[in-house]
């Protein structure tokens, strides 16, 4: 990932709702949610939603495609796993180990095909 696209994503994630629309995509896994269901969960309105699913979709954190007449949302897993590579990815000035923590965490995420999250 190159720096502007992790500052375009650390600025999409900088706002209180689509941090909390990233999240709740992110505990949705593959399966993700319909527009309308995150707009209920984030307590916003569709036109509210509307703007935020766009903006998270611009950073490449989100995905969407249309299933019938709804449009489903998931989480990138690959961007969002991109930005904590990015950040990782000069460690702990030549000691990884001080970083297994963090490694340890992020491997936890990986989504599973069932939509649950693996731990």
């Amino acid at each position: 990932m190159k720096e502007r696209q992790a500052l375009a994503s650390f600025a999409a994630l900088s706002q209180e709702t689509r941090l909390q629309i990233v999240r709740m995509l992110v505990v949705a896994g593959p399966g993700g949610m319909a527009a309308g269901a995150v707009a209920e969960k984030a307590g916003v309105s569709a036109s509210n939603v509307s703007f935020h699913l766009k903006e998270l979709e611009r950073a490449g954190l989100i995905n969407q495609q249309r299933e019938a007449r709804s449009m489903i949302y998931t989480a990138n897993f690959e961007g969002l796993g991109a930005l904590v590579r990015f950040l990782m990815e000069d460690c702990c000035a030549g000691h990884p180990e001080i970083c297994l923590s963090a490694a340890a965490v992020a491997s936890c995420c990986v989504p599973s095909a069932s939509g649950a999250e693996a731990t």
